[in-house]
């Protein structure tokens, strides 16, 4: 949801709980400075349709008509109240987690200001002040870093249902091209995030690496114009750009010592070379010069020919833009 709209939302959420008699469309139009601008039927509009999105949130909105005909609006604060929050210490636990994931992205504040909350509301959180019992999971800590500049934007993109343009640098190309993407899913694999969605300029189904994302990210108009899957898994697609959708073949590399962990982590084989290199055997499919490529002067392709002959392809594209 916009930032624009979240506020208007809220502060039209406020008037109508902080009142003890029905208010009319005329007041809230006055109290409320996102209705200020427009025409009558633009704000008429407006208004209808923030009502029907609290409605769909959950609040309960009463629509009252006075004796001289006019109509009011409440939400009466008994009627709109929460449950009360309880959690175990496994479900308290989760929650800790899930907030530390974000500890590196615009949400840090956000996920800790709502622990703040919930542990004054007596939810025996685990972050290092509570005593949990045995067993918690205070020795996790998770972390997924999202440096790119193009993950929030990409991310409200996708929640919100809409278009973006950016321009995306292939791995083999010395210069980006415009794409237009309706942003379905992003995940984080091996440490990098990807964005899969649909490409309208190519109508099929594309999958992008945050990090070749070149400049400011775009919202387009319009809504999607195909439907969003139900399950989008991005990993299984990157996966077999990476090699592991294999079928049985290897290659043979050598590795720089303290280097490519990603690498060796896949590595059928790790022979020890010399002191400052390895060699590794590790699952060949498509897309595997690609991810070589990126660990530059640290491998060295010795087998397939045709690997090396890509993978030197590759980097000398890179050296020439």
């Amino acid at each position: 949801m916009a930032i624009a709209k979240a506020e208007r939302l809220m502060n039209l959420a406020l008037c109508l709980m902080n009142t003890r008699r029905p208010v009319s469309k005329r007041e809230l139009r006055t109290s409320i400075e996102a209705y200020h601008e427009g025409s009558d039927d633009a704000f008429n509009r407006m208004f209808e349709r923030d009502k029907d999105d609290l409605r769909e949130l959950g609040m309960v909105i009463d629509t009252i008509e006075s004796l001289d005909g006019e109509i009011g609006y409440l939400a009466r604060r008994d009627r709109n109240r929460l449950p009360e929050i309880a959690l175990d210490a496994e479900e308290a636990a989760a929650l800790t987690l899930a907030a530390k994931v974000w500890q590196q992205a615009r949400f840090a504040e956000a996920a800790s200001g709502a622990l703040q909350k919930l542990r004054a509301a007596g939810v025996p959180f685990d972050d290092g002040t509570d005593d949990l019992p045995a067993g918690a999971h205070s020795a996790l800590e998770p972390r997924i870093p999202a440096p790119e500049p193009a993950f929030e934007p990409l991310m409200t993109a996708a929640r919100e249902r809409r278009a973006v343009a950016f321009d995306y640098r292939k791995a083999n190309a010395v210069r980006p091209e415009p794409r237009q993407v309706e942003p379905w899913a992003l995940e984080c694999w091996r440490g990098h995030w990807y964005l899969a969605g649909l490409d309208r300029d190519r109508s099929d189904v594309r999958v992008f690496r945050l990090s070749r994302i070149t400049g400011r990210v775009r919202l387009r108009g319009g809504g999607f114009t195909a439907p969003v899957p139900d399950h989008v898994d991005v990993r299984a697609t990157v996966a077999g750009w990476a090699g592991d959708g294999s079928t049985g073949s290897t290659a043979r590399i050598r590795l720089r010592r303290d280097s490519g962990y990603p690498l060796r982590a896949r590595a059928v084989e790790i022979l020890p070379v010399d002191a400052d290199w390895d060699e590794l055997e590790i699952p060949y499919g498509h897309g595997l010069d690609a991810w070589l490529a990126e660990f530059g002067p640290d491998v060295v392709v010795l087998e397939p020919a045709e690997l090396r002959a890509d993978v030197i392809d590759r980097l000398r594209a890179v050296a020439k833009g």
